[in-house]
């Protein structure tokens, strides 16, 4: 698969609701009911990190048992990362940054990437190499949508998901920018909701987020 049609895949999936959610999961047996209530719920992309044990098991029964959802894994860092994630069964990878290794590793990879990017010179950079979806991370400390919202004019040809220091509170000051698809933020699956495999509760949230636009 080219690098454009990766995009437009990666297109598509920011596109179906204001947020993605940004999963940290310690059990992998809550990851169904977890990942029906957020569906359920109107936000059907998930991104699930790789920040535990239980991740890849995660995103296996997701992909396997849960309809509507389209799961990705978050902090992709190597080569090996997009290639475990893509025999898990996800459909998008999202990385912080946007190392050399990385991206080559991508460019061969049915896998489609959002890269990171947290200046100008990086998201430009990344535009070279075709691009055109990113992720602005750690959109709050870096910036904000003070600065997001200034790039929207000297590059017109990127979107950006913007993650990072995102809440409820303050995701409408992101999704009104004309070059923001969506945001991504934990706020959705909070540790102690999936400890209590509380899934009315995430639901009721994935509710309140989808209606963020």
């Amino acid at each position: 698969m080219s690098t454009d049609a990766k995009q437009q895949l990666v297109e598509r999936t920011l596109r179906l609701a204001p947020v993605v959610p940004v999963v940290i999961i310690d059990d992998a047996a809550a990851a169904v009911g977890m990942a029906r209530a957020l569906v359920a719920g109107g936000i059907p992309a998930i991104e699930v990190t790789l920040r535990t044990p239980a991740a890849l098991d995660a995103v296996r029964a997701i992909a396997a048992e849960v309809e509507g959802a389209i799961v990705g894994v978050g902090t992709v860092l190597t080569a090996k990362d997009l290639e475990n994630a893509f025999k898990a069964g996800a459909k998008f990878a999202v990385s912080p940054g946007s190392a050399p290794r990385l991206l080559d590793a991508a460019d061969d990879s049915e896998l489609a990437l959002l890269p990171g990017a947290a200046t100008s010179s990086e998201a430009m950079e990344l535009l070279e190499r075709g691009y055109r979806f990113q992720k602005f991370f750690p959109a709050v400390p870096a910036g904000g949508p003070k600065l997001i919202g200034a790039w929207a004019s000297p590059l017109p040809q990127i979107t950006f998901c913007p993650t990072g220091g995102i809440s409820l509170s303050n995701a409408k000051d992101f999704l009104v920018l004309p070059n923001v698809a969506c945001v991504g933020g934990s706020w959705l699956t909070p540790a102690n909701l999936l400890q209590a495999r509380d899934f009315a509760a995430i639901e009721a949230l994935a509710r309140e987020a989808a209606s963020l636009r």
